[in-house]
């Protein structure tokens, strides 16, 4: 190594070590910004979307740094900036989802109801392809939702997938010697087969997040009683006529639609559509930000056995 190189490589060293520098080795996540896609008015309607698998994770390049943050990191720091615009008058949800996980579906729903509360105004729903599962799930903060005519909604119901690769471990010869405090302490385990008193209780915590599923729609679907939901709620889909018929939605329209019903509503004549959004990100009408069909690789499994991945999640997802 030459003399000048070590010494440049010691000075480098020396300035991280001493913490007069920071050195980024992958892209940074920027604040939000606003822009307006149409509209000239003073009067503002956000624009929010609930694209893809419905999930808290982050999404991250090859050398392992965050690119984007989760969604629903994304959706509360969208709120938190939306509280403190006095001209906001109304909230657009865009859904294209086919649901997601149980939790990350829950709070979003959530903080969007506690959102409207806090700055009284109304929250109007947009399905574009699909609003399934957990993405109904999120759609039942809205005060009016009015679907494509295109669209498939529905699939109420919960799902997990435990996988079980104790057949493929015996034929490579790979077995886990597992010492456990009790005799259910891994009954979640790829590694083996559920019992039946395992599947049993299972079966109790799906239920669980089914009725809380269940309970969610009869509190926000004005028209729909408990065992009218209990029926809809088998994990069928619908499309937009069937879920009109059935009292799922209050409409069917286009995304103009939607917003030709907020102006109406709220007496706006030309509402100003914005959105927040990182810097870099082209945004040029609005439809900028649809994804082609949302894809789902429901069974990420690695060679690696990456427990992470093939751990069984509790999910409020549309699964043909």
């Amino acid at each position: 190594m030459k003399p000048f190189f070590k010494f440049a490589v010691f000075v480098v060293f020396m300035i991280a070590a001493s913490g007069c520098a920071t050195f980024n080795l992958g892209p940074s996540i920027k604040p939000l910004k606003e822009k307006t896609l149409m509209g000239k008015g003073s009067d503002k309607v956000l624009l929010l979307d609930i694209q893809g698998l419905i999930s808290n994770r982050d999404k991250r390049s090859i050398t392992g740094f965050p690119i984007k943050k989760g969604m629903v990191e994304t959706v509360r720091e969208i709120l938190m900036k939306a509280e403190e615009d006095h001209n906001i008058k109304a909230l657009l949800l865009r859904i294209n989802s086919p649901g997601g996980t149980v939790t990350s579906s829950d709070i979003i729903y959530h903080d969007i109801k506690v959102f409207k509360e806090k700055k009284k105004i109304k929250v109007y729903v947009s399905i574009v392809d699909l609003a399934a599962s957990g993405g109904y799930y999120i759609a039942m903060a809205g005060d009016n939702i009015m679907a494509h005519p295109t669209s498939l909604t529905g699939s109420i119901g919960v799902i997990a997938v435990k996988i079980n690769v104790a057949g493929l471990m015996e034929k490579i010869g790979v077995d886990w010697e597992v010492v456990k405090s009790g005799d259910k302490k891994d009954f979640l385990s790829p590694l083996r087969p559920l019992t039946a008193e395992e599947k049993r209780l299972f079966q109790i915590t799906i239920d669980s997040f089914h009725n809380r599923f269940v309970g969610v729609i009869v509190k926000n679907r004005q028209g729909l009683d408990l065992e009218a939901v209990q029926t809809l709620a088998d994990g069928r889909i619908y499309n937009s006529e069937q879920a009109l018929e059935a009292k799922l939605i209050d409409g069917i329209g286009y995304l103009d639609d939607t917003l030709e019903l907020i102006g109406k509503e709220l007496g706006i004549t030309d509402p100003k559509v914005i959105v927040y959004h990182r810097p870099g990100e082209y945004k040029s009408n609005l439809y900028s930000s649809l994804p082609q069909s949302p894809t789902i690789n429901l069974l990420n499994i690695n060679l690696g056995l990456n427990f992470d991945e093939i751990s069984p999640h509790f999910m409020y997802l549309w699964m043909p």
